[in-house]
């Protein structure tokens, strides 16, 4: 009857130890799709800013058609993989997309910009200059959600891959979700330096 007894008792310490760790692994499931809604919202910001930024730089850029619908499409495009990656946040491949675009978009921002510099008027335009302002703004509050999300990735694979959690993540198909890395060209290049 003791050994009995016994038994009982390790077996509901297990099965409290795994509900436990299961309820872990939710809540830090949570908080990755909590800090991914931050960044859902400043890059939803950004995306609403982006046709009137084309529609204001149109009448002064005629000559760079090409450059303002490659705005267009790379925000479209990353609008699509902000929605799949939303319906599943910590889903590897969708995060991986969304950088990538995120990415391309930025880039074909920063030549948008560059052209710009080659018209005067443009450059003086309070639209284009309140604008540019707002999008810095909202790339700020990007980077700093993304920091958060990242963050959170960090927290919830450690939770996923610790032993004994990773048993009761597999058996509950817990994976490992992806940070949000976005891409910059400009940002990977070291800088020219001449002191001459």
């Amino acid at each position: 009857m003791t050994s009995f007894v016994v038994f009982l008792v390790i077996v509901g310490v297990i099965v409290f130890w795994a509900i436990g760790m299961y309820n872990r692994l939710v809540t830090e499931r949570v908080r990755v799709r909590n800090a991914f809604a931050q960044i859902d919202v400043q890059l939803t910001r950004r995306y609403d800013l982006i046709p009137n930024l084309v529609e204001a730089v149109k009448g002064y850029m005629k000559h760079e058609r090409e450059t303002l619908e490659a705005v267009i499409k790379a925000r479209n495009t990353a609008v699509a993989n902000l929605d799949a990656a939303k319906a599943d946040p910590a889903n590897a491949e969708a995060i991986r997309r969304l950088g990538e675009s995120e990415g391309a978009l930025g880039s074909i921002l920063s030549r948008l910009f560059a052209l710009s510099e080659a018209y005067p008027d443009l450059k003086a335009n309070q639209n284009m200059m309140q604008f540019q302002e707002e999008l810095a703004s909202t790339e700020n509050k990007v980077a700093f959600a993304r920091q958060a999300f990242n963050d959170s990735v960090m927290g919830y694979n450690t939770t996923v891959q610790s032993f004994p959690n990773n048993v009761i993540a597999g058996m509950f198909s817990f994976e490992n979700a992806s940070f949000l890395e976005i891409d910059s060209p400009e940002k990977r290049e070291a800088p020219d330096v001449s002191f001459t």
